[in-house]
């Protein structure tokens, strides 16, 4: 599989950047604790296992229809990385964190953030147009692929999000006092979708 090491950068780099899933691991981690900061955390890794199947079945249906239009989501999801790259470089740096619900158990904090994450439509898309990028369709069993690509992606995230839910108060605190970080998160995340998109519409 090509790109493995650059697949895991990228991945952590894009996790790492302020987003609505890793805020509520921070909000669930300052209201109630930090092993409902881990829950959280182990929800919404989880959820990722199903757009990971998603992308993989979806994947393996092109590639059994034409070839051409699997190149064409690729190009297709070259453009969506650059746009989604621009409007984190425009984004404003807005990490207000969500108002968090009333104390719940650890089994409910980890149902919740594992539908939270599933019932989010963006996020299917992501995996959609994310993880063909470092497939090689030449090869056998591209579903495969994907589906090994997404539990790395889900690998990392579990150690970036329950680093955020362990230190959600510090976390928390430091972002309040220094909006500017969001910013410069931001733009990190931009350059990063921007640069993958272009480098595979020029590979394309």
């Amino acid at each position: 599989m090509p790109n493995l090491w650059l697949f895991l950068l990228t991945s952590v780099a894009i996790t790492l950047a302020p987003g609505p899933d890793n805020m509520q691991v921070i909000a669930r981690g300052i209201a109630q604790g930090r092993w409902a900061g881990l829950a959280a955390a182990a929800g919404f890794t989880s959820g990722c296992l199903f757009h990971t199947s998603i992308a993989a079945v979806g994947l393996a249906a092109v590639l059994r229809s034409s070839p051409w239009a699997f190149e064409g989501i690729k190009l297709a999801g070259a453009a969506y990385l650059i746009w989604i790259g621009i409007k984190a470089l425009r984004a404003r740096g807005a990490l207000a964190l969500a108002n968090a619900a009333a104390p719940q158990p650890l089994s409910a904090v980890f149902r919740q953030s594992v539908l939270a994450n599933m019932l989010n439509p963006k996020v299917t898309l992501f995996f959609l147009v994310f993880l063909p990028q470092f497939v090689n369709a030449d090869t056998a069993h591209p579903g495969g692929q994907m589906l090994l690509l997404g539990l790395v992606f889900m690998a990392q995230t579990i150690v970036v999000f329950s680093a955020y839910g362990w230190f959600a108060g510090m976390l928390g605190t430091w972002l309040k006092r220094r909006p500017g970080a969001g910013r410069w998160l931001d733009r990190a995340a931009g350059a990063i979708f921007i640069g993958l998109g272009l480098r595979v519409a020029l590979q394309a």
